[in-house]
């Protein structure tokens, strides 16, 4: 019997369950570039780039080991613009007895597949994706009868399982944690170190050009692209970060600095997201690096948490709590999303760099995307909506499994408290601290109200005043609420007068009037 077995565009593993029995005698698989992936969010085009060309690299690999590829290109004549349309092209001249499938990531996705699999006239199998290191029914299990999940308590259940710095049943060096001691600025005159950056190869420079052609009008440029595309590159990439950038991790992962988009970050989230590298075998290599003395215990277990604790549970949350997950707006943000995400046009020196470095190299680090443009969304009240289009249509490494819990649930506190135990509401104060930004620019981070104030600042208690309803009993914003209630009735009613201004002047002008 002939299967037909889809690999998706994120699907891009050897071990793929998909492939598990494949006869490459009589299977084919197939693999298909269409317009419906490309535009449901209006993709970066370096993200665009990023998968074509990684799906073109794996269907060469796959047919080099005599696998017969059914390859559809996005230019092709004949291409119906979707997955399960190809599905259907592929079915039509008969010979496939069934169809196998890996489970997709994205509940979009998966809806339209169950909806082919229900009609196909042929026996569809949907496998379990165990490139990751937490079942979905493994999650469920942990979150039963939890009144809170919190991923500090999920993480340390997967380092016990996996044995990741383990020193017997206790955690190596005697805590699990040392995110306290990852949270310095970047002195004066450190400069980040230079970073591998991958030359596009015949096949990526293909899928720009096409990119270029039929999707250059979608937001950001190419002329940076410097991902890894083949398990190879991505290889590569991994043990240049591991041998000479790990060390220094730990200390400056909170760091910004203006025209340094990489600082000490991994560069592999991408890699990990289309399948070209297993997350266990990357956390088991960086323990090995501390094992042989080579990093320190506080960079590899900060980075190790990044991916076995905060990867793996973001996307526990997103399967558990999804579709009413999509809708949440806990806060009732009601704000259109101001144009300078888009064109970086703003003098807040962080904004702009952060959305200069999003629209280069379709990549901004953890804290740029959290404290500085998610905190802006969240002081600015901009409905979840809006921001979550625009972390999936800027970033090359953004899913909706993993943008989604992280922006509407960690940047925007729209699920009301699932993801984290509070909003991560602050002000300028902050940004001075952990970066260079406020220095040179047309602000002053230290002052509180007027136009020549820190727009962060005008925002801050705003913010706390206006969700004083749905905030109020939060224990860990009982400090901030103390001090607030102590400046007065007609004190905070200026400062919500200040925000409201400053929100109308940045353009976050109500949806509906």
């Amino acid at each position: 019997m002939s299967v037909l077995r889809l690999v998706l565009g994120d699907q891009l593993s050897d071990d793929l369950s998909a492939l598990d029995g494949l006869e490459p005698e009589i299977d084919a698989v197939l693999m298909a570039e269409v317009r419906d992936e490309a535009t449901y969010v209006r993709h970066h085009k370096q993200k665009i780039a990023l998968v074509f060309a990684a799906m073109r690299g794996h269907a060469e690999r796959l047919a080099a080991r005599g696998v017969r590829v059914r390859y559809v290109r996005i230019d092709d004549p004949d291409n119906s613009g979707s997955i399960t349309g190809e599905l259907a092209r592929a079915l039509e001249g008969g010979g496939c007895d069934r169809v196998v499938m890996t489970e997709c990531g994205d509940w979009r996705l998966a809806e339209h597949l169950a909806a082919f699999a229900a009609g196909a006239g042929v026996p569809v199998e949907i496998r379990e994706d165990r490139r990751f290191v937490c079942s979905h029914d493994r999650f469920r299990r942990w979150a039963t009868g939890k009144s809170q999940l919190r991923m500090e308590f999920f993480y340390r259940e997967m380092r016990r399982e996996a044995g990741l710095l383990m020193d017997g049943a206790q955690p190596e060096g005697g805590r699990w944690n040392y995110d306290a001691e990852n949270r310095k600025k970047l002195p004066r005159g450190l400069t980040p170190p230079a970073r591998l950056r991958t030359p596009p190869n015949a096949t990526t420079q293909g899928a720009i050009a096409d990119v270029e052609r039929l999707f250059g009008d979608h937001f950001g440029a190419l002329e940076g692209f410097g991902w890894p595309t083949t398990a190879a590159e991505a290889e590569a990439g991994l043990a240049h970060f591991l041998d000479a950038i790990l060390p220094s991790f730990g200390d400056w992962q909170d760091a910004m600095a203006e025209n340094q988009p990489w600082m000490w970050h991994g560069l592999i989230s991408t890699s990990l997201n289309l399948g070209l590298l297993d997350p266990l075998d990357v956390c088991r290599r960086a323990e090995a690096v501390y094992r042989a003395g080579r990093a320190p215990l506080n960079a590899v277990e900060g980075f190790i948490r990044q991916i076995l604790g905060w990867r793996e549970f973001v996307r526990g949350i997103y399967w558990l709590k999804t579709p009413e997950y999509r809708s949440r707006n806990f806060l009732d943000a009601d704000r259109r999303l101001p144009w300078f995400y888009w064109s970086g046009d703003t003098d807040m020196a962080c904004v702009a760099d952060a959305v200069r470095t999003s629209r280069d190299n379709a990549y901004a680090h953890h804290i740029q995307r959290l404290m500085v443009t998610g905190n802006l969304a969240l002081l600015l009240g901009v409905h979840p909506d809006a921001v979550d289009d625009w972390y999936m249509a800027v970033y090359a490494d953004a899913y909706e499994w993993v943008e989604m819990p992280n922006t509407r649930g960690m940047a925007l506190f729209a699920d009301g408290g699932i993801v984290g135990s509070k909003p991560y509401a602050a002000s300028g104060a902050y940004i001075d601290r952990m970066s260079d930004y406020c220095g040179g620019c047309r602000y002053d981070v230290k002052s509180k109200s007027g136009d020549a104030a820190c727009p962060f600042n005008r925002l801050y208690w705003g913010f706390l005043e206006r969700n004083r309803p749905r905030l109020r009993d939060n224990v860990r914003l009982a400090m901030p609420y103390r001090t607030l209630d102590g400046f007065g009735e007609a004190k905070r009613a200026a400062l919500a007068a200040e925000a409201e201004a400053c929100r109308l002047l940045l353009g976050a002008t109500p949806i509906r009037p």
